[in-house]
């Protein structure tokens, strides 16, 4: 089972702002992820997608890209 929900660290404990479906003592994986981080991870991603290409690879990837054809199913 799985849920996803934001919570608040305060004084040493993660406080979720919403229920948990989970029961009372129940031993749990969590993935915690900073909500600040995440425009910043996105920008850092944005800045690298064509890291290491050439500009004509850049165009050729551009150009396939807007392609729309290459969408269907036929």
């Amino acid at each position: 089972m799985q849920q996803t929900v934001e919570a608040i660290y305060e004084e040493g404990v993660l406080k979720p702002t919403s229920p948990l479906i989970f029961a009372e003592h129940k031993k749990l994986k969590l993935i915690i992820q900073d909500e600040e981080d995440k425009p910043a991870d996105i920008l850092l991603l944005a800045e690298n997608v064509y890291s290491g290409l050439s500009p004509n690879d850049v165009e050729e990837l551009e150009l396939l890209s807007l392609d729309r054809s290459r969408f269907s199913r036929e």
